[in-house]
C-alpha cells in the first residue's frame, strides 16, 4: 500500500481506490501548509469543541502506550454490532489516510452518499495536507473521535485510502469508541482501521465502498442490506467480476476477519491485530506480484495467524501477476493453493470483494457461514442491530 502515484515505476497500479477512482492520487509532493479550516456550506466536526470535551487534549501531544492495552479478544470483550443506517440519518465523511487532491473530491463523496438517503458531514481537516497524508495523524484522529462523540452522527465514512490509518491508531480513545460504536466503512487502508476497532473495542466495522467509490447495482444490492436492514445477509457470487475458484470445499462457519493484504501483513506485531482463532479470514490486494501474495502469506503463517482459521476467502488481487521478467514463476492460485490447502479448512477465490466496481460490503468481526459448494457468504447474525 505504497502512497505512490496511480502506477508505479515498475508499473504496478496504485491501491487505495476503486479501479476507477485511482487518478485521486496527489500531484504535489513534500509538505504542503495545511489548509484553512473548510466551508462546505454545512456542518462540519469541530476538533476543537471535541478537544475541550475528551481526554484526546491532552494525549494529542504525543503517542500513547499503545502497547499497554491488550486486544479485544485477549481482554475478553465481546463484540459490538452498531446501530444499523436509516434513510436521514446523518454519517461523517473523513480523511483518515491520503491526501485528497481537491475541493471537488469532497464534494463528489458528499453527492454519492447523499444519494442514499443520508445526510452528511465532513471532517474539519479533510483539506488539510501533510506530504502525501490528509493531515497531521492527530487531526486525522480528531475528525474521527469528533464523529464518534457527536450524537448527532450516525455513521463515518471514509473519503479515501492511500496509506495513513495505521499512523492514526496511537491517538485514537478506544474506551471512548466503545462507549459510542457506529458503523465505520471503508477498505483498502481504512483494513487497519477496522482492524483495530475490532481488536481494541469489539467494534463491528465494514469493508465497503469508501464514498468516492461507484455505487453500482451489485455494490448497492450488499451495501443496503449490509448496513441498513438489521437483518442476517447472505452475499452471492453473482457479478461481472469473474467466477470464484474452490480451493478447498465445505462449510465453514466463523467471525470475519480481514481486509487488504498488504496492510493487515504490516500490522503484525502491532496491539491492532485481533486474533484469527477460530475466523474467517477475507483478503484482497491489487498490484502486488505472486512473489510479493506469497512473501505476505509466508509471514502470517510464520507468524502463527493462519493456523487456527475456519475459512479463508479470497477476494480481488487485480494486477497481482507474476513478474514480467522472471524466469520462472507461480500463478496467483498455486501461491493460495500452497498456503491455504494444508490448513484443511473451506476456501474459496475472487470473491467480489476489494479495488473492483462491483463490491461486496464484509463485515469485520461478524459471524458468518462460508459456504463453497454456491460460493456464498452468508451473514448468519444481522452485523448491525
Amino acid at each position: 500500500m505504497n502512497p505512490a502515484p496511480p502506477v508505479t515505476s515498475t508499473g504496478r497500479p496504485a491501491k487505495g481506490n476503486d479501479i476507477e477512482d485511482g487518478s485521486d492520487q496527489p500531484k504535489a509532493t513534500g509538505t504542503a501548509a495545511p489548509l484553512a479550516r473548510v466551508d462546505f456550506g454545512m456542518d462540519s466536526l469541530s476538533r476543537r469543541r471535541f478537544l475541550r470535551g475528551t481526554a484526546l487534549a491532552g494525549a494529542a501531544l504525543s503517542f500513547p502506550a499503545a502497547a499497554a492495552t491488550p486486544t479485544a479478544s485477549a481482554a475478553g470483550l465481546a463484540p459490538i454490532r452498531p446501530a444499523r443506517l436509516r434513510e436521514g440519518d446523518t454519517v461523517a465523511l473523513v480523511a483518515p489516510a491520503g491526501v485528497l487532491r481537491s475541493r471537488g473530491t469532497v464534494d463528489e463523496a458528499r453527492e454519492t452518499i447523499e444519494s442514499l438517503g443520508l445526510r452528511t458531514v465532513v471532517g474539519e481537516n479533510v483539506l488539510d495536507r501533510h506530504g502525501y497524508l490528509a493531515g497531521r495523524d492527530e487531526d486525522r484522529a480528531a475528525d474521527l473521535m469528533a464523529a464518534f462523540t457527536d450524537d448527532a452522527i450516525a455513521g463515518i465514512v471514509a473519503i479515501r485510502g492511500g496509506w495513513g490509518c495505521a499512523r492514526l491508531l496511537p491517538f485514537l480513545d478506544w474506551r471512548t469508541i466503545r462507549a459510542n460504536p457506529k458503523a465505520v466503512i471503508g477498505y483498502s487502508d481504512v483494513t487497519s482501521l477496522l482492524l483495530a476497532l475490532y481488536a481494541r473495542t469489539g467494534l463491528v466495522g465494514f469493508h465497503g465502498p469508501v464514498a468516492t467509490s461507484t455505487f453500482t447495482d451489485f455494490t448497492l444490492d450488499s451495501f443496503r442490506p449490509v448496513v441498513f436492514s438489521g437483518e442476517p445477509v447472505e452475499l452471492g457470487p453473482d457479478s461481472d467480476e469473474g467466477g470464484m475458484t474452490v480451493i478447498r470445499h465445505g462449510t465453514a462457519r466463523g467471525r470475519l476477519v480481514g481486509g487488504n493484504l498488504t496492510v493487515l501483513a504490516a500490522m503484525v506485531g502491532t496491539p491492532y491485530l485481533p486474533s484469527f482463532e477460530g475466523h474467517i479470514l477475507f483478503l484482497e490486494d491489487i498490484g502486488e506480484s505472486v512473489y510479493r501474495i506469497d512473501r505476505m502469506l509466508t509471514q502470517l503463517g510464520q507468524a502463527g495467524l493462519l493456523g487456527g482459521l475456519a475459512g479463508f476467502v479470497m477476494g480481488s488481487c487485480r494486477g497481482c501477476t507474476p513478474e514480467q521478467d522472471a524466469i520462472a514463476s507461480f500463478e496467483l492460485v498455486d501461491v493460495i493453493r500452497q498456503h491455504i490447502e494444508p490448513l484443511g479448512i473451506p476456501a474459496v477465490m475472487g470473491a467480489p470483494f476489494g479495488h473492483v466496481s462491483d463490491k461486496w460490503t464484509v463485515p469485520v468481526g461478524s459471524m458468518a457461514e462460508l459456504r463453497t459448494e454456491t460460493g456464498a457468504l452468508h451473514l448468519v447474525e444481522a452485523p448491525v442491530v
